[in-house]
């Protein structure tokens, strides 16, 4: 019989460095939330302004890691895409925040809450890597004329 290779091993730097990225991440989020907080029943845009930004920034970095012109570490996206910029954004506290909109007795402000925030989230990241492609485009025909 065999057995199978531990899924984490060799993984272990990989590992580190989205640990070390959330940290950071998570750490501006809190940060953000104490600066702006939301009240109980209030709309939560300290959330959605996160994540939409959050959104950005990933589609920012993965076009320039993915798509520019320099090989980049190896661990450089595990650490900012994962790490940093995932535990920057926060779906987890966006379906808390829904639920408690919900639980106060505010559907409508609720379902825009929902509705909003995916439409930002997809929005930012959209025009962040379309606005990030542009820009590395112009870059290249600009070195290649030169």
């Amino acid at each position: 019989m065999r057995t199978r290779e531990p899924v984490l091993r060799g993984q272990g730097r990989v590992v580190a460095a989205v640990a070390a990225g959330g940290v950071f991440g998570a750490c501006a989020r809190y940060g953000l939330g104490l600066w702006w907080p939301t009240a109980r029943d209030g709309f939560p845009w300290t959330t959605l302004l996160v994540n939409a930004v959050g959104c950005a920034a990933i589609g920012v970095v993965l076009v320039v890691l993915t798509e520019g012109p320099r090989v980049p570490h190896p661990l450089l996206r595990p650490f900012l895409a994962t790490g940093v910029l995932g535990g920057f954004t926060t779906f987890s506290t966006y379906a808390v925040d829904a639920q408690q909109l919900f639980d106060h007795g505010l559907p409508g402000r609720a379902v825009l809450y929902l509705g909003g925030t995916l439409l930002a989230a997809l929005g930012a990241v959209w025009a962040a890597s379309g606005a990030t492609r542009a820009v590395l485009s112009a870059r290249a025909g600009r070195g290649a004329g030169a």
